[in-house]
C-alpha cells in the first residue's frame, strides 16, 4: 500500500535532529527523501560515535533511515546550480543551518521559489527567524535554556538539569513536519507553494503552553516538578517502591477509597483536603509524605498488580533496557524489527502515528553516505562524464 506523501520528493539539507528527523517522518509516511550532504564529510550527526572503536551513529541511523544520500557542495556554483536542478523537480526543501545561511548560498526561499513555485521551504533554527538573536546558533540545550524548560526539572534545592533527550530538537522536528505538511494542504488549494520556519526556542514554549499561560494568568512561575508537576494538585507523580519507582497518574474519585485502604491509610479517605482536585500545595505535600514509605514496602511490580485491580493509572518508571521489554510497544510498532536490503536484521524506533489507510512505514538503515549520489544525478540527465567532472571539481 502507498504512504500519504507516496509521490511527495524532500530535499533534506538538515544536519544533526530538527531537520532531519522531520524529513524522517516524511520518509516513513512514503515521501521519496533524498539527503543532501557535503562530499567527505555528511551530516554531522554521521560524527557522534557510539564508542572509539565503534563508528556508527544512533543520531545519524534514528533520523535518516530510508533517505537516498547525495553529495552537493552548497559552496560552489556548480554545486548550487545542481541543486537547484533538484529543487526545481521537488515538493519541499527542509534545512536547519543558522538563519540566512540559505539565502547567503543562493538557495533561499526567493531563489528557489522563482524556479518552483509550488515549493514548500521549510527552515528551523534555534531563536527564530526575527528578533536579536535570530542570527545565533544554536542547538537542543540552548532551546531547553532559553525556553525555560530546565528551570522545571528536578526538586526545589537542587541544582538546573536539562532533559536528558534531544527533546528541544524533537519537538521542533514535529512542528516543522506539521508545517510542511499543512503547506502541502494548502499547495493542493492554491498551487503555490510557502515558506515554512520553526525554532528551538519557538517549539519549547509551544510545548509549555499551559504553565507559560499560568504566568501570564497569575504572575506565579509554577516552579519545579518536585517529582509530579507544579500545577496538578492531586496524586500526580513518582514515588519510591521497594525496587525502583512507579508513577501514580491521578487517582478517579470512585477509586479513592479503596486506593486509600490498599495504602494502608484509610482515615484518608474521610480528611476534606483530599476529596477535591484543589488540595494546596502544603496540604499534597503532606500527602505525598504519608503516602512514601508505604509505597517502599512493595516491589513495582506488585505495586503494578494492585493499581490495575484498582482501576488507578499508574506507569512503572522504566530505563530504556526495561521499556523495550514491554510486548505492546512492539505490537505497537513503536520499535520494530526490520531487515535490509541484504537480509541483516535491525532493532529500529518506529513510528508514534498509525494510519489505516496510507501504512507509516520506517525503514531498516540510513545511507552511507553520497551512496545515491550517481542514480539521482543520473535521473536529473547527467551523463556519466558530466557526474565524474562535477566530483573533480570538488562540486560533488
Amino acid at each position: 500500500m502507498p504512504g500519504a506523501l507516496d509521490g511527495i520528493r524532500v530535499l533534506d539539507v538538515g544536519l544533526l535532529v530538527q531537520g532531519p528527523q522531520a524529513a524522517a517522518l516524511m520518509s516513513d509516511m512514503g515521501a521519496d527523501v533524498i539527503k543532501i550532504e557535503l562530499p567527505g564529510v555528511g551530516d554531522h550527526a554521521r560524527w557522534i560515535f557510539l564508542s572509539e572503536t565503534d563508528p556508527r551513529s544512533a543520531y545519524f541511523h534514528s533520523c535518516n533511515r530510508g533517505k537516498r544520500s547525495v553529495t552537493i557542495d552548497l559552496r560552489t556554483p556548480a554545486g548550487v546550480e545542481v541543486f537547484k536542478q533538484l529543487a526545481a523537480q521537488a515538493d519541499v526543501v527542509i534545512s536547519n543551518f543558522k538563519h540566512g545561511t540559505m539565502d547567503a548560498w543562493g538557495v533561499g526561499f526567493d531563489d528557489l521559489s522563482a524556479l518552483n513555485p509550488g515549493l514548500i521551504w521549510a527552515a528551523g533554527t534555534a531563536f527564530g527567524p526575527l528578533g536579536p538573536d535570530a542570527s545565533r546558533e544554536g542547538a537542543d540545550l540552548a532551546g531547553q535554556a532559553a525556553g525555560g524548560l530546565i528551570s522545571t526539572v528536578g526538586r526545589d534545592g537542587s541544582p538546573p538539569s536539562p532533559v536528558g533527550v534531544t527533546i528541544a530538537d524533537h519537538i521542533a522536528s514535529q512542528n516543522l513536519a506539521a508545517g510542511v505538511l499543512a503547506a502541502l494542504v494548502s499547495r493542493a488549494r492554491t498551487g503555490k507553494g510557502q515558506k515554512v520556519e520553526v525554532s528551538l526556542l519557538g517549539g519549547q514554549i509551544w510545548a509549555q503552553a499551559a504553565e507559560y499561560s499560568h504566568y501570564f494568568m497569575t504572575g506565579e512561575v509554577p516552579g519545579r516538578a518536585n517529582n509530579g508537576h507544579p500545577l496538578l494538585r492531586g496524586l500526580y507523580g513518582i514515588f519510591e517502591t521497594a525496587d525502583g519507582w512507579i508513577g501514580i497518574i491521578g487517582v478517579p474519585p470512585e477509586s479513592r477509597d479503596t486506593f486509600f485502604i490498599a495504602m494502608e491509610q484509610p482515615e484518608l479517605s474521610l480528611d476534606p483536603r483530599f476529596q477535591g482536585l484543589l488540595a494546596s500545595r502544603e496540604d499534597m505535600q503532606y500527602l505525598f509524605a504519608t503516602l512514601t514509605p508505604v509505597f517502599k514496602r512493595k516491589t513495582t511490580a506488585e505495586w503494578c498488580d494492585t493499581l490495575r485491580e484498582m482501576g488507578v493509572r499508574y506507569a512503572p518508571v522504566r530505563d530504556y533496557a526495561q521499556a523495550v521489554e514491554d510486548p505492546g510497544i512492539w505490537d505497537n510498532g513503536y520499535l520494530q524489527r526490520l531487515e535490509d536490503e541484504a537480509g541483516t536484521e535491525h532493532r529500529v524506533v518506529g513510528s508514534a502515528i498509525a494510519m489505516s489507510g496510507t501504512p507509516v512505514k520506517p525503514a531498516a538503515r540510513a545511507p552511507d553516505l553520497g551512496e545515491h549520489t550517481n542514480t539521482v544525478l543520473a535521473e536529473l540527465g547527467y551523463s556519466e562524464e558530466r557526474i565524474s567532472q562535477l566530483r573533480k571539481e570538488g562540486a560533488i
